[in-house]
């Protein structure tokens, strides 16, 4: 809309051509993407997560990666600090990967859909 005219939009449209996107390879690692791959959950304990955490940290060789990341709340991620899992007796109940993209190469961080738009998106929703 403008400051004279409100045109009423569609919260759906169908797409009439697709331009194809290049294939990139790697998706890129950001901390918004690891705590939407985690789900907001924090690796060591399940509260809600706030922050990342380098699984071992970059004090000791570890990677700023999809594999090295994990979400994490705070008070966890404080009081394992710069210290490896085995020196503190902690583990992860899964290792941390990269997210995987669906078979139509969108990424699996997407926002999630609008409710309205569920009749049409079907499965690949």
């Amino acid at each position: 809309h403008s400051e004279n005219l409100s045109i009423p939009a569609p919260s759906v449209m169908r797409l009439s051509r697709y331009v194809r996107v290049p294939y990139r390879r790697a998706v890129p690692m950001t901390r918004a993407g690891v705590l939407r791959r985690d789900l907001r959950r924090c690796a060591y304990c399940g509260r809600r997560a706030d922050t990342i955490d380098h699984v071992v940290p970059r004090s000791r060789g570890g990677q700023h990666s999809w594999e090295n990341c994990v979400a994490a709340c705070r008070q966890c991620n404080s009081r394992k600090a710069d210290k490896m899992l085995d020196e503190i007796g902690w583990s992860l109940a899964e290792p941390p990967r990269p997210p995987h993209r669906t078979a139509g190469g969108v990424l699996v961080l997407a926002v999630e859909p609008l409710p309205a738009w569920e009749p049409w998106l079907g499965v690949a929703a």
